[in-house]
């Protein structure tokens, strides 16, 4: 045999020698591919939390330490293959081991987390801060001291843009009272005082931004700031029962503050009271309180409980009227007799204590 022809075949050997690497080679990387790209062996539900601004190479990461797909490098390329990941969502899911890619994808893209615990609470209108605190803690969900504390804190300003305008006094009896929206929420089973006060500063500001356009600028042509709104929402939510009467309070309210006259609310003493009572007496209109308008003239240094969203629209539009008295019927109706004079008051005052005695003879 030539030399030639053995060298030759030697080439050929050897060039049949790579091609078979090469063939094993890629049958080795298909192999690899193939079972990488496979669902993992089914398991029990397991629960990952994807956090926010996860990138899609974190989150095959995470699925791989989670044991939710085999391999996390093939994973991102196969992401990428198929123009996949940007829509990826945040939050905590639950994954089941064995899981086709396309699950996994659908399930991220769509943001089907596992829904938070909750619990569910009610503010009713007119609460103080107090009744709110004392109402939560039967409730067992909030620490009374924490939340007591945190209504006292400067730093839940910052929280909420009505907050933010509290004209803070050494004289207000609650730094945070009448900001705490009456509603009923529902939050997170382990959110905090924090949390919950922070979500009623911020109920507040959406209402606010509920309101008709325009609804600053009537403030300022009444040269009221909205600190000062709020306190006559306070008065007219612990006021009025009966909701077409509600800016007509308003408006006597306001009345007497344009002329200097003491509001003379009974609704503020019973605030300045360690207790507050079912009826009053003389002797409690002589309170010392900066929240006494039996005693003071104009407004009491800060709201007296939180008023609902009717009591703080009838403040921002109160009836133009010139009324400057009401009385409360004594029929069990829960609305109001309105007087221009003190002597249509008292004549007010003669009929309600009739319609009473007309009540009990029936």
């Amino acid at each position: 045999m030539s030399t030639a022809i053995r060298k030759s075949r030697i080439t050929l050997w050897v060039v049949l020698a790579l091609l078979g690497l090469m063939l094993v080679a890629a049958a080795g990387t298909a192999l690899y591919v193939w079972y990488g790209l496979q669902p993992t062996p089914e398991g029990v539900v397991k629960r990952v939390e994807i956090a926010n601004g996860s990138t899609p190479f974190k989150v095959a990461e995470i699925l791989e330490e989670q044991g939710i797909i085999r391999n996390a490098f093939l994973f991102k390329y196969y992401l990428r293959f198929q123009n996949e990941g940007s829509r990826f969502q945040a939050g905590v899911y639950d994954f089941t081991p064995g899981m086709e890619y396309e699950a996994i994808i659908a399930k991220l893209n769509a943001g089907d987390t596992v829904k938070a615990e909750t619990v569910r609470f009610t503010i009713p209108e007119g609460f103080t801060v107090l009744q709110i605190a004392d109402k939560l803690s039967e409730e067992e969900l909030i620490d009374k001291q924490k939340f007591l504390e945190l209504a006292e804190s400067q730093a839940m300003l910052t929280y909420s843009e009505a907050a933010s305008k509290i004209e803070a006094g050494e004289q207000m009896n609650h730094l945070l009272e009448g900001y705490l929206f009456p509603e009923t929420y529902e939050m997170k089973k382990d959110s905090t005082e924090q949390d919950m006060i922070v979500r009623m500063l911020q109920e507040l500001d959406r209402k606010l931004n509920g309101l008709p356009e325009g609804w600053r600028e009537r403030l300022a042509e009444r040269n009221l700031s909205f600190h000062d709104m709020m306190i006559v929402a306070s008065l007219v939510e612990r006021e009025v029962v009966v909701d077409e009467e509600r800016a007509l309070v308003a408006g006597v309210i306001y009345n007497r503050l344009a002329i200097g006259m003491p509001l003379q609310i009974d609704a503020t003493v019973q605030y300045a009271l360690d207790k507050p009572k079912e009826r009053l007496f003389e002797k409690d209109l002589q309170i010392d309180s900066p929240y006494n308008t039996y005693k003071i003239n104009g407004m009491p240094p800060g709201p007296i409980a939180s008023p609902s969203l009717a009591s703080i629209e009838a403040a921002i539009y109160p009836e133009e009227t010139e009324y400057l008295f009401y009385v409360t019927k004594k029929d069990g109706s829960q609305t109001h007799l309105f007087g221009k004079t003190y002597e249509e008051h008292l004549k007010n005052i003669r009929i309600s204590n009739e319609t009473a005695k007309e009540g009990e003879s029936q």
